[in-house]
């Protein structure tokens, strides 16, 4: 079945606008048009290198496609979407959705009204550790996280909340569906002008508690949560691609001799399962780009929605807010 290539463009052509451009390219769903970025001198040059055509008029971009990717710093993220959306054009953004929360509503209001898919690129719900044990996580009560990342000067025009632990909040608020009840948090100023580690304790209505450190000032890099759940334990490394689940169930009344067996006060006994669930190595950024390509050409909510990102936000804001 033949489908109709999508016309796109992309915002932003730095570290991560080029990692897009590449894909976008190579994208059997997409028809690259082009990229504007604002320093001209660069772009003429990664025009000449890569054959990605450079619009220096941004208008004469948007007007060119059918979808535009926004992969700019956060603060420009609300003025391009705006103008995309006016004009009819999809939308992805790269996380977060916006540099606060008044701009995120407005541009998932407008593009309510105007119809347009919006997807944001909290990339790792398409990484491949989680994704390889999404199945086996059902009603978190604790979830742990600890992201850590070396200092690099690229983000840090937000805070460490929004730059790293929103892909944390945005994970936990995709696997916990409750109100938040309480936040603690606190934060430490080392390099930048806004938080470089932060910890946030974040209680919900239903008793389930996330407990979140993000770092970027770290000696090494680190990409890890925990969930735990009734009768079971899950851990993925998001970084090295590595995980584990821990289930536990009723003890068989015929044990094998190796069976790992533990009993309580009252006499229940319980097998203690290990399973590694087999990884299926992908490029998550891809994966996340034929997501939207596939929402635009089904007229379906994406995987990660305006709205997601927008809530996600709040929270993060709220953590802010609470240092």
């Amino acid at each position: 079945m033949y489908t109709k290539l999508i016309k796109i463009g992309v915002f932003g052509a730095g570290h991560l606008g080029k990692i897009h451009l590449k894909l976008l390219n190579e994208s059997k769903n997409f028809h690259l048009v082009g990229f504007y970025d604002i320093d001209t001198e660069y772009s003429t040059n990664i025009e000449k290198e890569y054959g990605y055509k450079y619009f220096n008029d941004p208008k004469l971009l948007i007007d060119s496609t059918e979808a535009i990717a926004i992969i700019t710093p956060t603060q420009f993220h609300h003025e391009i979407a705006i103008k995309c959306i006016k004009k009819n054009k999809h939308i992805f953004i790269e996380k977060p959705i916006a540099f606060t929360v008044e701009e995120a509503e407005e541009i998932v209001r407008l593009s309510r009204e105007k119809k347009i898919i919006g997807q944001v690129g909290h990339v790792e719900r398409f990484n491949p550790a989680f994704q390889s044990i999404r199945k086996f996580i059902g009603d978190p009560m604790f979830i742990e996280s600890h992201r850590l990342s070396e200092f690099n000067p690229r983000g840090t025009d937000v805070s460490v909340i929004l730059d790293l632990m929103i892909h944390d909040i945005d994970i936990v608020l995709s696997l916990i569906q409750s109100d938040v009840k309480k936040i603690s948090s606190s934060g430490v100023t080392v390099i930048s002008d806004t938080p470089d580690i932060a910890n946030a304790r974040i209680e919900f209505v239903n008793g389930a508690v996330a407990n979140l450190t993000a770092s970027r000032i770290s000696m090494k890099n680190m990409r890890k949560l925990r969930f735990f759940q009734k009768e079971a334990y899950i851990s993925v490394d998001l970084y090295n691609k590595k995980v584990e689940v821990v289930k536990m169930i009723d003890a068989p009344n015929k044990l094998d001799e190796s069976a790992l067996i533990l009993e309580n006060a009252e006499g229940k006994k319980k097998q203690i399962l290990f399973k590694s669930p087999k990884i299926i190595n992908y490029n998550a950024i891809q994966i996340e780009l034929e997501n939207f390509a596939n929402s635009i050409n089904n007229n379906s909510e994406s995987v990660v929605s305006l709205e997601d990102a927008t809530k996600a936000l709040k929270l993060a804001h709220s953590i802010i807010n609470s240092m």
